[in-house]
This record gives C-alpha cells, structure tokens and sequence, in this order.
C-alpha cells in the first residue's frame, strides 16, 4: 500500500460498526496488500475508498509481527488497521467448535482463531489462503475476495 491516507478513520471494529462492511485481514492478504501494484494493494485502496472499515485480529497480527519485516512496512500496517481487535474467551470457544467441527487438522489453530475473531464481529475475512478458511463458511463467515 503505497499510501498512508486512513486519517482519523483507523478505528478498531469493535468500536465502529455501523451501516459499513467490516473486514478483517488475514497476515496473508496484508502482506501481500503492502507491496505496490500487487492485485491485494488495488483491492485495499478500493475498500479505502468505499469506506470500509478494516481491522485484524490480535492473532493475525501477532503472525503477521513474526516478519520478516521492515518499520516501514509495521508503520503503514498498524495505520491501515488501527488496533487489532482482541481475541475474547467467547472467540477462545468458537475457535475450538471450529477446529472440532472442521476436520481438527494439524496446524489450522491460528485460522480457527482469526476466523472465530471475525464472526465475533461480524467481519468479512479477506485472505490469499481462501481455500484456508472456505471451510469456515458452513460456520457463518463470509470471504470479502
């Protein structure tokens, strides 16, 4: 994402619903939305641009933290975003119905998390892995690409 233009509106989902779609990012879209001209950025900026409102969840944002990562690229994130929407013992309890009901497969904990995370709010989920977290749909979530 080449520009920085969110101004006052880098909210945390929880805080600010309203009428507009919510969507959270998954660490594989937003890194991919933070390199310039990738098809992620141009989908970024147009959500931007509708006005929707984007958050992440705290556990996607921890992945995305693990890096590799430049300061640069932590800055523009932590503006896109706003604070990352916390991970709640209510979502602690949808992951788990998640992991259990879809299969328990190794190493799908975290996609459980952030899954649980969005329907606690009502979030669209926007991911490169679509595949990752298609299986969440039956559950209620909703894929935003």
């Amino acid at each position: 994402m080449g520009a920085r233009s969110r101004g006052g509106a880098t909210r945390s989902a929880r805080r600010y619903h309203g009428r507009r779609r919510v969507i959270h990012l998954d660490t594989s879209f937003l890194i991919r939305a933070l390199v310039a001209g990738s098809a992620q950025d141009q989908e970024l900026r147009s959500w931007i641009s509708d006005g929707e409102v984007l958050g992440m969840s705290a556990v996607a944002w921890a992945e995305f933290l693990c890096g590799p990562l430049r300061s640069s690229a932590l800055e523009l994130a932590a503006d896109l975003i706003g604070p990352p929407t916390e991970f709640t013992p209510g979502e602690a309890a949808l992951a788990a119905r998640l992991f259990n009901d879809s299969g328990r497969r190794r190493g799908s904990l975290l996609d459980c998390m952030i899954a649980a995370t969005a329907l606690g709010e009502g979030a669209q989920i926007a991911t490169v892995n679509v595949k990752d977290f298609r299986r969440f749909e039956p559950f209620g979530l909703r894929l935003a690409c």
